[in-house]
């Protein structure tokens, strides 16, 4: 069966209820996008009020939640005070910064899974409703950066059921998704459910995005490396893409993911086929390459900011994979992008 259904649906007799659990550090873009596109297909005179749809942020107390950014959210009513929903939203973000799902918010996720209720994961709150123990025999969609922290932490769950390849997953009464701006496909997904696809669409043109990407669509992650790909390897690139104005020296990016130069080259060519030290640079020559599309700085700027020496040193190795000079590269795609403008 699709992910994306749109047949034409009657008005609800009642707002479709949307309950929404916020956890520590969790990642505002997934949470906002997923309320947002509820708030604008909620409402025709674009008022933002709950009338196809409500949401209600619901937690242990009314302490306000910390978002990863910095940014609090102050839930609106207690799990005791909660009524019925339609959906529960658990919104995860960072995994190893504190406190993960209290007990309380365990018990309330499994008090609703046993209900009529759908129940939603959104980026590592996949992670919180494997802890409630509801996602035996479904299928479940982590990120592929957090793909062996769910196997890790879960080793009683077969990996034959994680999907670490696609935006979000729909399977019965659980659906889960990789998190950021799957959220806005993953709330249209479950819109499209209950209301005409005019109604979802409209929203989303009010956001600037484009049509909902299909949950078979596949998740974005660095070139060369496959979603299962080992966590050290993962780490390490991370670090790479943190410090791409200053290359960190082999050594200390093995100490940075506590491994060993010789353990950390290994893996990097098992993963990849490539060293680290290659890798790293055609990171940063794709960085430069998108730079030099994108925005006006001098190409001696692109070059220290993407960790090369100076223009000279940048300009060599870029020939060497863009068969161009980076002044070449940059009229050539400016030429492209007015052409395809005109095109339209």
């Amino acid at each position: 069966m699709p992910d994306l259904i749109a047949p034409t649906h009657p008005e609800p007799v009642r707002p479709l209820r949307f309950g929404i659990v916020l956890l520590p550090n969790f990642t505002l873009t997934a949470f906002s996008g997923f309320v947002d596109l509820l708030r604008l297909a909620s409402d025709d005179g674009d008022m933002s009020r709950p009338v196809r749809c409500t949401w209600t942020l619901v937690a242990e107390s009314l302490v306000p939640i910390r978002a990863s950014c910095g940014i609090q959210v102050t839930p609106w009513v207690t799990f005791d005070e909660a009524g019925a929903f339609d959906y529960l939203v658990v919104v995860g973000g960072l995994l190893h910064s504190g406190p993960s799902a209290s007990d309380a918010t365990l018990r309330f996720i499994r008090a609703t899974a046993a209900t009529s209720a759908t129940i939603v994961g959104i980026c590592t709150g996949a992670f919180a409703l494997a802890r409630a123990g509801i996602m035996q025999d479904y299928r479940i969609c982590v990120s592929w950066f957090h793909y062996w922290d769910f196997v890790e932490r879960f080793p009683d769950i077969p990996e034959a059921s994680l999907i670490a390849d696609r935006l979000f997953v729909i399977d019965r009464r659980r659906i889960t998704c990789s998190g950021g701006r799957a959220s806005i496909d993953v709330a249209a997904a479950i819109l499209l459910r209950h209301f005409d696809a005019s109604i979802v669409q409209k929203a989303q043109r009010i956001l600037i995005v484009d049509d909902a990407q299909r949950g078979s669509a596949p998740q974005p992650y660095p070139p060369g490396l496959d979603p299962a790909s080992h966590p050290k390897v993962r780490r390490a690139i991370l670090v790479m893409e943190q410090h791409i104005g200053n290359p960190l020296a082999l050594p200390e990016l093995a100490r940075r993911v506590d491994t060993s130069v010789r353990q950390l080259e290994r893996l990097f060519f098992a993963e990849t086929g490539k060293s680290p030290n290659v890798y790293g640079r055609q990171m940063r020559l794709r960085m430069a390459a998108w730079m030099l599309s994108a925005s006006d700085r001098t190409i001696a700027d692109i070059a220290i900011s993407c960790g090369f020496s100076d223009a000279s040193h940048f300009g060599r190795e870029f020939r060497k994979t863009f068969d161009d000079s980076p002044g070449a590269y940059r009229i050539a795609r400016s030429h492209a992008h007015e052409a395809a403008v005109v095109a339209e």
